[in-house]
């Protein structure tokens, strides 16, 4: 066998071989895994995920503008558990007007675990107020059924006037909530207190503006999360995603203005949902679209 010929036979063989430890690599260290799918048509507009304080492998996901007072538990395959339906707005025919993310963590009562539902998207920025609700958790939501949750609302107004926002995040640290905007050059966080009474008219505190490069739409932030013990933070844009670790049980508004560390990310149709493991050792994300791919990642050294 010529020299040439040896030299043809051995490239498609390398190729294969870097291909199969490269794959292996990625099983490995489980940097990025499908593990699912969306598991009906109706969660077509997906827009936030989050993590169970309660039941294990569960986390709760639900779909943006069109959709009813409602969110789903499903498990990290994508089996739906339960769905779970929540009183909304009445003023609103769909009892929320722009349901753009979803969080988990403590509230007024010691030892008990909330969901908080954002209804906080304004496209057009004209909004009077925007509304979180906080629903309690219960186990029964792990078991394949249909739900319904006690929702205690509060109205949230910008000091600064209406935004558009698809970021709704929950310190467990400090006690808050966390709102970023979504569609400026820099972007804006606000707060507002965990604990409040129902049918409270607030008006959140502007803490900063965070800018990240990009082109505009590309770099719209589009969801986030802080992990479970407070000491971590992701905020995501279309096509990335941003890391961060808390120093010294800093603010969060403190923490994000540090320079942020880029993580793995397979960009989605429309990604606008990323949530943490329990753990904190990865997150998950998912996208709009029918029957969407459920991608876990590994967050490195975790």
């Amino acid at each position: 066998m010529t020299r040439t010929k040896k030299i043809k036979l051995m490239i498609p063989i390398v190729i294969i071989m870097f291909l199969c430890a490269y794959g292996r690599h990625r099983y490995i260290n489980r940097e990025t895994d499908i593990t699912g799918h969306l598991p009906i048509k109706a969660m077509n507009e997906i827009s936030g995920i989050a993590a169970s304080g309660i039941n294990k492998d569960l986390y709760y996901i639900h779909n943006d503008s069109g959709d009813t007072s409602r969110f789903f538990a499903i498990s990290p395959t994508g089996e739906l558990k339960s769905t779970i339906y929540f009183k909304g707005d009445p003023k609103e025919y769909f009892g929320v007007h722009d349901f753009e993310d979803i969080a988990v963590g403590p509230g007024p009562v010691e030892g008990k675990s909330y969901v908080y539902a954002g209804d906080i998207g304004d496209n057009y920025a004209i909004r009077n107020y925007i509304t979180v609700y906080r629903i309690e958790e219960k186990k029964a939501w792990a078991k394949d059924s249909i739900s319904t949750g006690d929702a205690i609302p509060i109205h949230l107004r910008y000091p600064d006037g209406p935004k558009d926002a698809e970021t709704l995040m929950v310190d467990p640290i400090e006690k808050l909530i966390y709102i970023v905007s979504k569609r400026q050059d820099s972007v804006t966080v606000y707060t507002s207190p965990l604990n409040y009474k129902a049918d409270d008219t607030l008006v959140l505190t502007k803490r900063c503006k965070l800018f990240f490069a990009g082109y505009k739409l590309f770099k719209w932030i589009t969801a986030g999360d802080i992990s479970k013990d407070g000491q971590q933070v992701l905020i995501k844009s279309y096509t990335k995603v941003y890391y961060w670790q808390r120093q010294n049980n800093e603010p969060i508004w403190k923490t994000v203005q540090r320079p942020p560390q880029t993580l793995p990310y397979k960009q989605e149709k429309q990604g606008e949902a990323i949530g943490f493991t329990p753990d904190g050792k990865g997150y998950y994300t998912t996208s709009e679209g029918v029957y969407s791919p459920i991608y876990y990642y590994k967050i490195p050294g975790k």
